[in-house]
């Protein structure tokens, strides 16, 4: 094993984003190549809730890249969430 392959993967603002974004996709049952696809929309929702008041919180202090990087995240995210509620409203 090289050295390289011991040490840890750095954590910077947009690698924290994408993984809210993983852990909301998850709970949304859209997680790529997941064996559980179980839907938990309470959830889902947190997780969107988090990266929206992260959005705000950091408002002004981010670069352009981050900041595409949320506002399309969220975009897409709400799509999501929409569809999957409409979804389980649909099958009840």
């Amino acid at each position: 094993m090289s050295d390289d392959d011991s040490t840890e993967p750095s954590i910077d603002f947009n690698t924290f984003v994408l993984s809210l974004s993983t852990s909301a996709l998850m709970h949304l049952g859209n997680l790529p190549g997941s064996e559980d696809q179980t839907v938990n929309l309470a959830h889902a929702k947190q997780s969107i809730d988090c990266i929206a008041l992260l959005e705000e919180k950091t408002k002004g202090n981010l670069t352009g890249e981050e900041e595409r990087l949320i506002g399309e995240v969220l975009y897409d995210l709400r799509l999501r969430f929409v569809a999957a509620t409409k979804d389980a409203d649909e099958n009840t």
